[in-house]
């Protein structure tokens, strides 16, 4: 499996706060950035099975959506412990939006990777989440990964944020009230498309959406620019688009910048179908 590395440019966090802090007031009407301490993780709303996101910082791309459209590869399964490994850090703490491993369960699903991979000192910890189609109704059934299997697969395709999941110092994101047409993702990474120009910037995080709703939908070089799968504690999960309460919504994100670069078993032929 053929797993290549580049170097990210990797700006301060006090330049990318006022960066997005600018950009941002053109999409939201209420827009903080600021440099601050990670809060906790492992406690309530996030539950992660890390404190932070900090600490050698990694972008992972595995797969991709050709593997997955239009026709289905189903050689194309990975372990995410074995990635941490590939990426030069056992026990790395990943976040993410990918393909459920229908090697276990079956079927396809949205997929959230919320993994503490296994090092010599500790075992792994499988904090996921997967979304898919109720069969009984039609709607969204989301479930908590550990709780029924004990694996810590994915297939096709896997958009990944890796790090040592250490506290430390990362970039907060408080924006409310939508003005403009893009989502929060989007708008963060134009605005640093638009800053950085040629100089290739990555990022990843965690955000929180604490009022509004958005618009989910559960599936039935290549790399996605931006990919962002979320779950909620009343439910509901999938691929984020957008939120569909511009008034009313209120985002807080939490986010740092990648170091490296990982592209992990790169498809061969592509296509530009299901970028969205």
């Amino acid at each position: 499996m053929a797993c290549v590395e580049y170097s990210f440019h990797v700006p301060s966090l006090e330049e990318l706060a006022r960066v997005l802090q600018k950009g941002l007031k053109d999409n939201f009407a209420d827009v903080q950035v600021s440099v601050v301490d990670c809060p906790d993780l492992t406690k309530e709303p996030f539950t992660f099975p890390a404190k932070g996101i900090c600490g050698k910082t990694r972008i992972v791309e595995v797969g991709g959506v050709p593997y997955l459209l239009p026709l289905v590869n189903k050689e194309k399964v990975y372990d995410l412990n074995k990635i941490a490994k590939e990426i030069k850090l056992p026990g790395a703490f990943i976040l993410g939006a990918g393909a459920g491993p229908f090697q276990t369960l079956g079927f396809n699903t949205e997929f959230m990777p919320i993994i503490q991979t296994e090092s010599e000192h500790k075992p792994p910890v499988n904090g996921s989440y997967f979304a898919h189609v109720n069969p009984a109704d039609g709607g969204c059934l989301l479930e908590k990964y550990s709780e029924k299997y004990h694996d810590f697969g994915c297939a096709l395709l896997a958009n990944l944020f890796a790090s040592e999941g250490q506290p430390g110092k990362i970039i907060e994101v408080k924006v409310k009230r939508r003005t403009g047409k893009l989502n929060l993702v989007t708008c963060m990474r134009e605005t640093l498309e638009k800053h950085f120009g040629d100089k290739p910037v990555g990022m990843g995080g965690t955000f929180i959406i604490q009022k509004g709703k958005v618009k989910t939908h559960i599936m039935g070089f290549d790399l996605r620019l931006e990919h962002t799968h979320c779950f909620s504690h009343h439910g509901e999960g999938g691929h984020y688009h957008y939120d569909t309460t511009p008034d009313t919504v209120d985002y807080v994100g939490y986010f740092l910048p990648a170091e490296v670069l990982y592209r992990i078993d790169q498809p061969k032929e592509t296509h530009s179908i299901g970028r969205d």
